[in-house]
């Protein structure tokens, strides 16, 4: 009984070994496939007054042979929504993905957008950053400073003279 169990492990064991082994080929890259290229894939807002003008469109290119499709576009977090062309986009045409941030989200952010596509990049990674100023910031028209200085302690007088 002992053999038997030991030959049926053995012959598992094999062919579970042998089922691992990949004999499948990559598909062959298509070289007319679609290719995304944009002028540039981060924007720098610089400073931003609180609740101003949070929108970028970054623009690109189907520089592949075939129509270019992009299925999905999606923000890092809730407070970046961006929106693309649903219609596919010729070869030699171009298009805008347009980027809007919450800029009711006062200070320092840096954000992406994953856009998918069938193209040659499945996946291209768009990124937004900037500083938002404060409320305060924006209707006073002047940067506010945060006051980092302490106020010096009152000196007393040492009983022994010091």
């Amino acid at each position: 009984m002992k053999k038997l169990f030991f030959a049926a492990l053995i012959l598992c064991a094999t062919t579970a070994v042998n089922a691992q082994d990949d004999t499948k080929k990559a598909p062959a890259a298509n070289p007319n496939a679609p290719d995304i290229s944009f002028e540039s894939e981060t924007h720098d807002f610089g400073t931003i007054p609180y609740s101003g003008n949070g929108t970028y469109e970054f623009k690109f290119t189907n520089t592949g042979k075939e129509p270019l499709v992009i299925s999905n576009a999606k923000g890092s977090c809730g407070c970046t929504v961006p929106s693309w062309p649903k219609e596919p986009i010729l070869k030699g045409h171009s298009g805008v993905i347009s980027v809007h941030y919450d800029t009711k989200r006062p200070g320092p952010f840096t954000k992406t957008v994953t856009v998918s596509s069938n193209g040659k990049t499945a996946e291209k990674v768009l990124t937004i950053k900037g500083n938002v100023e404060t409320k305060e910031q924006t209707e006073s028209g002047t940067p506010v400073k945060k006051d980092n200085t302490m106020t010096p302690k009152e000196t007393t007088t040492s009983p022994f003279g010091n």
